[in-house]
C-alpha cells in the first residue's frame, strides 16, 4: 500500500459538504467520500462535536485522518469520519459553539478556521487492504460493534437497504420495535438482531461459527432487504398477539427463537397472561425475563428459582443431624443440598419450614423424576 502524507485546509475539506442521507456525505469538492459502506453512522454527540470545534479554534493539532486515494481523482475516509462530519456542520451552520454560529464569527475568525491545515494520509490499495487498514486503525479508536464490521465486510445493495429499515434514528424496525429490543439503531444493534432472527431458519447458517456474518453472506448481492425487513415484523406481531399486554421485561428476549420454535402453536392468551401475572409476583422468581419463555416452554429453569441461603441450609443441617431423610444415611454437610420438601412447581416457596438437606444422589433421583 503507497501512503502519501498531505496538509489540507478546513477550507478545502468544507468545500462542496452535501449531506444527502442514504445518498452519501461528500466534501473536499466533492471529490471525498465521507461515509463509504465501512464507515459507521455519525455517532458523536454534541459535547463531542464542540470538542473538535474547540481544538480547531484554540489552534491545538486535531488527530491524524486517513484517506483512501481511489486513483481517479476521488477519496474516501477511512478514519477521521466523525471529527470532519463535526467540522462540515459547524461550518455549514448545522450547531453553534458556546452560542456562536460559524457565521457570527467575526471575518478573521472565520478566515483562520478555513486555513487551519489537518494532517491527512493518503493511501493507496485495493479494497481488501483498505478494508484490514480500517480496523487496524479503530483498535485506537471508539471500538466497532461487531455489526459496524459486519457491515464493512458485506457491504453491497442488500446492506443498504437493510439499514433504511434497521439503523436510522425514527425508523420502521424501530417504530414498531423499540419496547422488545435493546441496543442503539445507530451502531446497528437493531440490525444485528433482525439478523439473527431471520438466521434462525436460514439453512445455510445453521452450526456456523457466526449466523449472522453467514446469512449476510448469502443476502450481500440481493437487491433489498425486504425479506428480512419481513421477518422482523412477523416476530414483532407474534409477540404482541401471544402477549398483548406490554411489561418492560420484554425488552431484550430473544423473541426471534422463540418465533420460529412455537409461531404455530394456538395459545389462550388470556391464560397465559394471568399466568404471567401469578409469576411477576413471586418473590421465588428472580428471573422475571425468564417468564415469558418459561409459560411457552414449561422449562423451570428459565425463572432462576431462588435458592436457600448457606445460614438456611446450615440450621436445616443441624436439626436433621446431618441424616439425609431419603436414604437415612448420615453426611458430611458439603456432600448435602437444600431441597424444597414441596416442590415450587407445587406451590413451594422458598422458606426455612419447606427445607430438606438430601445427599446429593438422594436429590438427583428425585430431580429426575
Amino acid at each position: 500500500m503507497d501512503i502519501q502524507l498531505a496538509n489540507i485546509t478546513i477550507g478545502d475539506i468544507t468545500a462542496g459538504y452535501e449531506d444527502n442521507g442514504e445518498g452519501g456525505v461528500l466534501g473536499y469538492h466533492k471529490k471525498l467520500n465521507i461515509r463509504p459502506p465501512y464507515q459507521r453512522e455519525f455517532i458523536y454527540n454534541d459535547k463531542q462535536r464542540e470538542a473538535v470545534i474547540d481544538t480547531v479554534v484554540r489552534g491545538f493539532p486535531l488527530n491524524t485522518m486517513y484517506w483512501a486515494d481511489n486513483e481517479d481523482g476521488t477519496f474516501e475516509i477511512i478514519d477521521g469520519q466523525q471529527r470532519t462530519v463535526s467540522i462540515c456542520q459547524f461550518v455549514a451552520g448545522d450547531f453553534s459553539y458556546k452560542g456562536l454560529y460559524f457565521h457570527n464569527l467575526t471575518d478573521d475568525q472565520r478566515q483562520q478556521m478555513l486555513d487551519y491545515r489537518l494532517s491527512i494520509y493518503q493511501c493507496k490499495g485495493t479494497t481488501s487492504e483498505k478494508l484490514e487498514w480500517f480496523k487496524i486503525i479503530n483498535i485506537a479508536g471508539e471500538e466497532l460493534t461487531p455489526q459496524e464490521l459486519r457491515n464493512a465486510v458485506y457491504s453491497g445493495s442488500w446492506v443498504s437497504d437493510a439499514k433504511r429499515y434497521f439503523s436510522k434514528n425514527g425508523c420502521a424496525a424501530y417504530r414498531i420495535g423499540k419496547n422488545y429490543i435493546k441496543g442503539k439503531l445507530i451502531r446497528q444493534e437493531f440490525l444485528e438482531e433482525a439478523i439473527k432472527w431471520a438466521s434462525y431458519n436460514e439453512e445455510a447458517c445453521k452450526e456456523k461459527k457466526d449466523p449472522i456474518a453467514e446469512y449476510m453472506a448469502v443476502h450481500q448481492h440481493d437487491d433489498n432487504a425486504t425479506i428480512l425487513w419481513g421477518i422482523y415484523q412477523k416476530v414483532i406481531n407474534w409477540v404482541k398477539t401471544v402477549f398483548p399486554k406490554y411489561n418492560n421485561y420484554q425488552k431484550g428476549i430473544d423473541w426471534g427463537a422463540l418465533y420460529w420454535k412455537y409461531k404455530d402453536e394456538n395459545y389462550d392468551t388470556d391464560k397465559l397472561q394471568a399466568e404471567v401475572d401469578r409469576l411477576m409476583m413471586d418473590d421465588d422468581v428472580t428471573n422475571k425475563k425468564g417468564i415469558f419463555e418459561y409459560v411457552l416452554t414449561g422449562n423451570e429453569s428459565k425463572l432462576s428459582i431462588r435458592q436457600f441461603s448457606d445460614a438456611q441450609k446450615i440450621a436445616a443441617y443441624t436439626r436433621q443431624q446431618g441424616i439425609c431423610p431419603k436414604c437415612g444415611k448420615h453426611f458430611e454437610f458439603e456432600e448435602m443440598e437444600g431441597d424444597h420438601i414441596m416442590p415450587w412447581s407445587q406451590g413451594g416457596h422458598t422458606t426455612p419450614d419447606n427445607l430438606q438437606m438430601l445427599c446429593k444422589n438422594c436429590n438427583r433421583l428425585k430431580s429426575d423424576k
